[in-house]
Parts: C-alpha cells; sequence; structure tokens
C-alpha cells in the first residue's frame, strides 16, 4: 500500500488482538479509513467490515481493499493491468504538474500515469474494478515518487527509486466473505456515525493541525482527475485551501470527537490516537468514559520519516532540528459498562 503518515502498519497485530478479544464482534465500523490497512486485515480475518473516509482517493482504496471481492475483478483486472504496462507515455496535465512545475515524478514516469489514467477514465468500468485500477496506478506512482511519504514538498536531489519505470501491480484483493459482503462510503465523520453501525467500531481520526488532504493531494487529484488549479511550490489543489476539518483545528477537535462520539452507535469501541494529538491521553479517557469502561494499551513508535530528517525550507535549508525520534501510540479499547473484558484479555505483547 501507499507510504502514509499516520498508517498502522506496524500497530495492526496489537489492533487485531483487542479485536479478536472482544466477544460477538463480527462487524467492524471503520470511520476513518485512511489507506485502509486496518479494514483489510479485518477483512482478511472474515469480518465484515464498513469503511468510510470524506477523500475520494481514500474511498476508492476503501472500495479496492475492502468492498472488492477477488473473484469479481481479478480476471479483468489482472487483463487491463497486462493491456496498460504497455501503454506510451502521453504526457498531460499530470506531467505539466507534477512533474515539470514541480519534481514529485520523473517526466517518463508522469507521461505513463496520463497515459494510464485517461485509459481508466474512458474505459466505463464498474466501480469496484475501476478503484483496483486506479489503486493500482496509485500504488505504482508511489513506488516511484521523489518524497519522504508526504505530498507537502518533494526531495532537492532525485530519490534513487524516481528512476525506475512505473510498472502496475495486482492489488491484494481480498476473497469475499461468507457472511454479508464488506462496504465503503464516501461521508463526512459526523455524517457517518450517523448513519453506519456494526458491532465495533475502529475510530481512528486526525490527529494534529496536518491534513490528509494537503498531505496527499496528488492522490486526490490522480482519484477525481479534475485537473484543478493549484498553487505553491507542490502544487496543491486550491480547495486545500477550503476543506477544512475541525479534527484538524486544536480549537475544535475536541468539540468535534465529542459530537462524534455521541453519534456512534456500536457497543464497542476502539479508539487509535497519539501523544502527538491534539486531545490529551486524561482528555480522550474522560471523554470515552461516558460511552463505558475505558482500557488503554499503549505502544512506543518510531516517528515517520520526514520528522527524524530536520525541517528544510523550500530551498533545501535547514531551519529546524529533530526534537525527537518516538511517540507513544495510544489504542483505546471501551466496553459496556460492566463488561468483564479487561487487558488480561490480551497476549502479553501486546501491552
Amino acid at each position: 500500500m501507499i507510504k502514509y503518515i499516520g498508517s498502522k502498519r506496524v500497530l495492526i497485530p496489537a489492533i487485531t488482538d483487542v479485536i479478536q478479544s472482544l466477544p460477538k464482534v463480527k462487524s467492524v465500523v471503520d470511520y476513518f479509513s485512511g489507506t485502509s490497512r486496518v479494514g483489510h486485515a479485518l477483512k482478511r480475518l472474515g469480518y465484515r467490515v464498513i469503511a468510510n473516509d470524506f477523500l475520494s482517493y481514500a474511498h476508492t482504496i476503501a472500495t479496492c481493499y475492502v468492498q472488492a471481492d477477488r473473484q469479481t475483478v481479478l480476471d479483468d483486472a489482472q487483463d487491463l493491468i497486462e493491456e496498460f504496462n504497455d501503454l506510451p507515455g502521453n504526457p498531460g496535465y499530470f506531467t505539466a504538474t507534477f512533474c515539470t512545475q514541480s519534481r514529485f515524478f520523473q517526466p517518463k514516469n508522469g507521461a505513463r500515469i496520463d497515459a494510464i489514467r485517461d485509459a481508466i477514465q474512458t474505459r466505463g468500468l464498474h466501480a469496484e474494478l475501476k478503484a483496483v485500477m486506479l489503486v493500482s496506478l496509485m500504488e505504482a506512482a508511489d513506488r516511484v515518487d521523489s518524497t519522504t511519504g508526504l505530498q507537502m514538498a518533494y526531495l532537492k536531489s532525485w530519490a534513487p527509486r524516481a528512476s525506475n519505470d512505473l510498472k502496475l501491480r495486482m492489488p491484494d484483493v481480498l476473497p469475499r466473505l461468507t457472511n454479508q459482503p464488506c462496504e465503503a462510503h464516501c461521508l463526512e465523520a459526523q455524517a457517518a456515525a450517523d448513519q453506519l453501525s456494526a458491532d465495533l467500531a475502529y475510530i481512528d481520526p486526525p490527529y494534529n493541525q496536518h491534513s490528509y488532504l494537503g498531505n496527499y493531494h496528488i492522490w486526490e487529484t490522480l482519484v477525481r482527475w479534475d485537473k484543478p488549479q493549484s498553487y505553491g511550490i507542490a502544487c496543491k489543489r486550491t480547495d486545500c485551501k477550503t476543506r477544512k476539518s475541525d479534527f484538524n483545528s486544536k480549537r475544535t477537535a475536541e468539540d468535534a470527537f465529542r459530537s462524534f462520539l455521541e453519534k456512534v452507535r456500536c457497543p464497542y469501541l476502539v479508539v487509535s490516537f497519539n501523544n502527538e494529538g491534539y486531545i490529551s491521553r486524561d482528555t480522550m479517557e474522560s471523554l470515552l468514559s461516558e460511552h463505558g469502561d475505558v482500557h488503554t494499551v499503549e505502544h512506543d513508535h518510531k516517528r515517520y520519516v520526514g520528522a527524524q530528517i530536520g525541517i528544510y525550507n523550500p530551498g533545501g535549508k535547514v531551519v529546524g532540528q529533530v526534537s525527537h525520534l518516538k511517540n507513544k501510540e495510544f489504542i483505546y479499547v471501551v466496553v459496556p459498562s460492566g463488561h468483564p473484558w479487561s487487558l488480561e484479555n490480551l497476549q502479553p505483547a501486546c501491552y
């Protein structure tokens, strides 16, 4: 899957161990699905997953990795991947914006991205097959980008991988479940809490001021293919200035989360957060205690690579130093009041 700040790749074993330890949980709503790593892992374990994210690229990833079933898309996707890998480059908006005006990708790969994305757009593919092809293209582009994993800026010198030739691969789409089908939705968080429910809510909201739209604006443009006007050195979409989330504001984050929790209709809650977020551990435990008994699992976690190499201005000059290399990731487990579950239900390695 794509490089992603806030990805739960390392924490997935701990998260799934927590969920598997809770009795009678067969379905999970992932309200802020992001790259769908958690939803994908849970579907693999046999849970019915309902994934949601308000950003188009994240909804597309969820459609591929959660909603789509391998039996439905595999043959057609493999044929299209083989065909599209043979397409010659055809430079267009993507090349001009992200290879010439900025330097996220080398022009040879930008031209291939333009050609493949246009081909996907003109084929009239059904929603799940289109999502699989878009994810295949997104992941192929991610393997040849020149960033530290964020699209706020690109490297001053080309990353070695940027010289590789872009090549599509089949995403790891999972087989169909024997129970109800999984789903992917594209709702604002408060609306999703109103409309979606399951046995358990997995909640991984934005932690701080960094907008996922701003951090991954290229994927949003690649999926929407709306060729928007852009601004700044990073050629961000202009709607990065207007599509704001209350979760990304220190002033509004706590109230937004409280309002969200009041709408959630799931017996169990599992919440991911960390100590660099706007909501402190004490405040989070207090908020969650209104909805059941709270148990907290704590993990040390290596910070993303951009935070480990210092802070640079657009000219490549160091303007800030590394403050720390690790943070603390918290998994808050909320069970109905008086429920006998405790941390002792987990394997010792999880806490």
